[in-house]
């Protein structure tokens, strides 16, 4: 039996190198041995696109890109095609996980270093990923034609024809029409089903060929193939298969696990993975009183929101992503994991989660001018967090920390005066020491204490 097999793969393996592969990418590829929790994340993100593409092509097969029939289609694939409530149930549910999974993914890049050399690009290939995941979630919302979709796709296709010169015709062509019609139902389906998908699974195939070609990092932020034995075997790394195969399949089994107690018990989670106004077919005669995106969307939308002006509105929006892209150049410490990176960079790494979360409960309530004010507070936070990335990540003077602190006093002073007139000023002066305290502790700790200042980082990977 052995001997047809091997004699099987040598034939493969003279016309596809099936065999060198698997050794490249698994049996001999090396990953440091101090993996922890936190690298989960990739092998489910992996899992879930898997399970997204399958039970997506599932609902294609009944699902209707029409708009006097989309909705009733999605009702038909509920009610009547055999298990199709569990596979629509399946599908939505692993929208949402997957979102969970990349944000908890991306925060490990940051408390790592992930996006630091060598792996600059493994980062802004990731990030793309982000960015063509958010676009598929989009087209796809619209798709099950209920009323919080399609007012939701009007609101944020509007939101290119506030780009000068060429939004009105961008705007346009991304509807086919001149309003969310048949035409932007059937772009978006074409789009959510087949072009997006395909460049999706294309950006994660040269992710996993660019991680694999620098190495993983790990929770030291230590370069593992900088201690080889005398066979070039990094002496802290241990084979990928099967031992981290094993460790994944572990974590594969608890994510199913908390996956289907969601799918069975919980589908639309109060709300907040399938809305009410989603059952409910698209009226374009009648808006909802209050147009929001889900849950994945929310911290973006906070951002967007806060800012009195449209294009302003947007602008932040697009540089809240954009600066991600930046940061393995904003961060110019040779430092890369939190572990070393000191108290104040921790901090930051904590309060910029706290930040994400807040914004993301902001953007699910209602838009009155204090929510406005508290998400632009926040808004705030959120640059500052990449701002004083480049300020404490290099050494600096003292007198340097109190400049910048007054040039940060000057500038939350001039966004509040550029807003007068949009919030009233008394809701602002109940907030504005948000901002100013971040800034005045991440400026006057350095002068005082020794927080800023990275420890001695291990030549060899820990056991922590």
């Amino acid at each position: 039996m052995s001997k047809n097999s091997s004699g099987f793969m040598a034939w493969v393996d003279r016309r596809f190198p099936l065999t060198e592969l698997w050794n490249e990418h698994m049996a001999r590829y090396f990953a440091p041995k101090n993996f922890n929790f936190w690298y989960f994340f990739g092998s489910l993100a992996l899992l879930i696109l898997v399970m997204q593409i399958a039970t997506g092509i599932w609902l294609a097969m009944n699902y209707t890109p029409n708009s006097k029939m989309a909705f009733d289609s999605v009702e038909y694939i509920m009610r009547d095609v055999p298990w199709g409530w569990l596979i629509r149930f399946m599908h939505s549910t692993g929208a949402s996980a997957f979102f969970i999974i990349v944000y908890l993914h991306m925060y490990r890049g940051l408390i790592y270093g992930s996006y630091k050399r060598p792996r600059e690009l493994v980062w802004l290939i990731g990030a793309s990923i982000f960015v063509l995941l958010m676009a598929e979630a989009f087209m796809g919302y619209l798709l099950p034609w209920g009323q919080m979709s399609y007012w939701g796709a009007e609101v944020i296709t509007s939101l290119f024809g506030a780009i000068p010169w060429v939004g009105g015709g961008l705007e346009t062509w991304l509807r086919g029409d001149f309003s969310v019609s048949n035409a932007t139902l059937n772009r978006f389906f074409a789009w959510h089903a087949v072009l997006i998908p395909i460049l999706l699974l294309a950006l994660v195939v040269v992710h996993i060929i660019a991680l694999h070609r620098v190495g993983s990092n790990n929770p030291d932020g230590v370069e593992i193939h900088d201690n080889e034995d005398e066979d070039g075997i990094p002496v802290d790394g241990v084979a990928f298969h099967p031992y981290y195969t094993v460790k994944d399949l572990v974590g594969v089994g608890v994510f199913l696990i908390l996956f289907s107690l969601v799918v069975f018990f919980a589908p639309t989670l109060d709300g907040w993975f399938l809305e009410p106004d989603n059952f409910v077919k698209a009226n374009t005669l009648k808006t909802p009183p209050e147009i929001k995106p889900l849950w994945y969307f929310m911290p973006f939308y906070a951002i967007l929101r806060s800012v009195p002006n449209k294009l302003s509105g947007v602008l932040s929006m697009a540089a809240s992503i954009v600066a991600l892209f930046a940061l393995p150049w904003l961060d110019r410490s040779p430092v890369k994991s939190h572990r070393y990176r000191g108290g104040l960079y921790q901090l930051g790494l904590g309060v910029f989660a706290l930040t994400f979360l807040v914004l993301g409960f902001m953007g699910s309530q209602p838009p009155t001018p204090a929510h406005a004010d508290l998400g632009f507070r926040f808004t705030e936070l959120y640059f500052s967090f990449f701002i004083m990335m480049v300020i404490y990540s290099q050494p600096r003077s003292k007198g340097y920390y109190v400049g910048t602190l007054i040039v940060a006093a000057a500038l939350i002073f001039g966004l509040d005066w550029l807003r007068v007139g949009d919030i009233p000023v008394d809701i602002m002066l109940r907030t504005w020491w948000i901002p100013a305290a971040y800034w005045l502790v991440f400026t006057v700790l350095p002068l005082f204490t020794r927080l800023h200042i990275p420890g001695d980082v291990p030549t060899r990977v820990t056991s922590r």
